[in-house]
Formats: C-alpha cells, structure tokens, sequence
C-alpha cells in the first residue's frame, strides 16, 4: 500500500520551486522566503518521515481493519453520510492530535520537528517527524465508528494535502467567510509563531471551526516569527529529529523524583518542577 500523499510529491517539489522563484521576482521585505540549508533539511526530513512511516503504516492498517471488524456497525463508503461523518471526525480528531502534541511534552519532542525551522514556506510543511507512532490513538475512534479503514487513510492524505498550501507568507488573507470556517495560510502562521500571543493557538486542520469551539483561535495581528521558542541551531536531520527526545531524558535523568520525572514526561513543553523547600526559603532570604 502506497501513501496516497507519495503521489502528490512531484507537485509538492514543483510548487517549491515556483514559491523559491517568486520570492527571487517578487521579494518582499516582510517574508523570509528560502535559505537553502533550511530547506534542504526539510526535505530530508519529508523523505525520512516517509521510508520510516511506511512500514508503520502497515501495522496501522492491521489495527484499524481488527477495530474496524469489532465495530458494531460497519458503514458503507457508497453512502454521502459516511463521507461526511469521516470528513467531520477526522478533523476533529486532528485537532486534538495536533493539540495533544503542543501541551504534552513526550508528543511534542516529535512535533517540534515540524516547527524547527524559522522559515515559513511550502517546503516547511514536508519538515515532519520521524516518530510517527505518537499518533495513533487519535484516530482509532474512527474505525470503531465503522468507518473503512482505506477510507481513513485516504482523509489523513486529503487533510495533509490541504494543510501543505497553508505552510507560505505569499497568501495574505481570504475572504471573510473563509477565515471564519476554514483554516487558512493567515491563520497557520499564527499557529507557527512565536510571538506570545501566538504559542499554543489554531490547531485545526482543514477547519479552524474547533479552535473556535474549544478556545484556542487567535487571529493574525502581527507578522510571526517563526520557529522555537529556543532554537536548536542546527541543519543536521537526526538532531533535529531527535533533539527533544534527548533533552527528555536528560531531564528524567536529573530529576528528584518519580513525580518530576512524570512531570518531564507528560506536563507542558518547558515545565520544571518547583524548587525545594530548603531552596524556596533561601532564594527568599536572599531576595531580602
């Protein structure tokens, strides 16, 4: 089984290219445009994801098709409200995919890749995980609805296909009624920002209506600045693959207690457990 997503590759290349050009013809003080070892590492790491993904994706299969045979109605792809059921749960399962991988740090030490990069171009949007397995829970509710496993696979592939042509500055904003429902180029740089209003905002996939409904839309207000909160400062793949995870463990290693090594696990990116008591008092005395 081919990722559908693999057949859009040439495309995907094509468009990069005609992007890098415009910024050559078009440029524009305000966009960063492409820096040449920026993107190179974006691809490589679109091409790992991918050799990696594949054989994962096998299993994948194997475990939706035996949830997928458990499940008390199996529904028929020749009906529209079988599509239109999908089309609603697969995004709302992103969302929380997306969003689980933003406030939980042992899902976000294999998103961080994706958003290593302080650049914002289509060739980002290849920059993704070599860590596919964080997740699969999200979509398992799906095949449990009865919903065909191929018809699963086939709207993950139609949503990354989507979420590719969010990933440039060369669209402003669209019409008004498109903003409000749909997640847009606009509202995805806000969710690439570092600015602080921007951490943590606009998870959506094709729709940015559950950012809306859960609380976590903010709009674009000023130009982002793209990348980590800290950067990693390197092109090379594996460490941009693997970073986060070493620093986890580094952490786990340190910490005092099981509870702060749950902490490192399973907080927010950036948490660290309070100071000791004996510490709190004397950081106090001091600040006397």
């Amino acid at each position: 089984m081919i990722p559908a997503v693999l057949y859009a590759v040439p495309a995907f290349l094509l468009l990069i290219v005609v992007e890098a050009v415009s910024y050559r013809f078009a440029p524009d003080d305000d966009e960063r445009g492409y820096e040449l070892r920026d993107t190179a590492t974006s691809l490589t790491m679109g091409a790992g994801s991918q050799v990696i993904g594949f054989p994962w994706k096998l299993l994948t299969v194997g475990l939706y098709a035996g949830l997928w045979a458990l499940a008390p109605v199996q529904l028929s792809p020749a009906s529209v409200w079988t599509w239109v059921l999908l089309f609603v749960a697969d995004d709302l399962a992103y969302y929380w995919f997306h969003r689980t991988h933003h406030e939980v740090r042992l899902f976000w030490a294999s998103h961080v890749v994706h958003h290593s990069s302080r650049f914002y171009n289509l060739s980002t949007a290849l920059r993704q995980s070599w860590t596919p397995m964080t997740s699969l829970p999200f979509w398992l509710p799906l095949a449990l609805l009865g919903i065909p496993p191929w018809m699963i696979f086939l709207q993950q592939s139609v949503s990354l296909l989507y979420q590719f042509f969010l990933h440039t500055e060369r669209v402003r904003v669209l019409p008004r009624p498109v903003e409000w429902v749909f997640n847009t180029p606009s509202h995805h740089r806000v969710h690439h920002g570092v600015n602080a209003e921007y951490l943590d905002r606009n998870y959506g996939g094709i729709l940015i209506v559950w950012d809306r409904l859960f609380g976590t839309f903010e709009p674009e207000r000023a130009p982002a600045r793209y990348g980590l909160t800290t950067n990693i400062g390197t092109y090379h793949p594996l460490r941009v693959a693997t970073h986060e995870y070493a620093a986890i463990w580094a952490d786990v290693r340190a910490a005092a207690s099981w509870r702060h090594r749950l902490g490192h696990l399973f907080r927010r990116p950036g948490w660290r457990p309070p100071p000791a008591p004996a510490v709190a008092v004397r950081a106090a005395q001091g600040a006397r």
